[in-house]
């Protein structure tokens, strides 16, 4: 699998990360960072959900250990998929070709990996992250590029454009899975209740993601545990059947 050919896997990615990315520039200038301080973000991070509220929490004067544990609980996602990843890259990866690949890793890029049929190179893994975070970037700055140039209202309307790819993430899943909906409802009641509440109202931003997080996908999680059929109980059962 060569260079080319993740080149044009990430392509569709690149382009869908560019209004992603713009929409994120505009609101870091919106929280009044200077246009370089969202390029900088996105040169060294590869991640939309951290990205926005690692930026919200600066903006909010968030402290470091706050900031830390908020990207730690956003981001372990990923390393859950770098192990999935592992079992369909081929041998001859040495450290630094992994360590270089691990900063592409996002949900799309998974999705496109995950789904080839063949053993993963690092050629095709390099030309698909690349092509999809030069996308990332660009929108990056062509945001802070124009950011201060398009009108206010505007500016006004792109500010909410990442909340509504999040909604529009949510809502779809929301329907067809009735975890899903419970885990967005709980989240929902749970953020409410610390925005409403006198004395919960007072715990920073970062602070009150990090609770509502951890409670409400563990809630989720210890009343819908995942059930899995084991392969071997298949085959045994399979194995009884032929054999009679």
């Amino acid at each position: 699998m060569k260079f080319s050919r993740g080149v044009k896997d990430g392509l569709p990615i690149a382009l869908g990360y560019l209004p992603v990315s713009f929409a994120y520039a505009i609101t870091a200038l919106a929280n009044g960072f200077p246009p370089w301080f969202p390029v900088l973000i996105s040169l060294t991070n590869f991640t939309g959900t951290g990205q926005v509220a690692g930026t919200d929490l600066i903006a909010a004067g968030a402290g470091v250990a706050e900031l830390l544990v908020t990207m730690l609980i956003i981001n372990i996602r990923y390393s859950l998929m770098s192990v999935s990843l592992s079992q369909k890259m081929g041998g001859g990866f040495p450290l630094w070709q992994r360590a270089l690949l691990s900063f592409g890793v996002t949900d799309e890029n998974y999705a496109v990996c995950i789904r080839q049929p063949r053993k993963l190179t690092f050629p095709y893994m390099a030309g698909l992250m690349c092509c999809s975070f030069s996308g990332w970037l660009g929108g990056t700055a062509l945001g802070a590029l124009l950011g201060n140039i398009l009108p206010d209202f505007v500016m006004s309307a792109l500010n909410i454009a990442l909340f509504a790819m999040f909604v529009a993430i949510i809502i779809p899943a929301s329907r067809e899975d009735a975890r899903v909906f419970l885990l967005v409802a709980l989240s929902t009641a749970a953020s409410c209740l610390f925005y409403f509440t006198p004395v919960l109202k007072e715990l920073s931003q970062g602070w009150v993601i990090i609770i509502c997080a951890v409670v409400c996908t563990t809630a989720v999680a210890l009343l819908f545990p995942v059930k899995e059929i084991a392969q071997e109980q298949a085959d045994e059962t399979g194995g009884q059947g032929g054999g009679e």
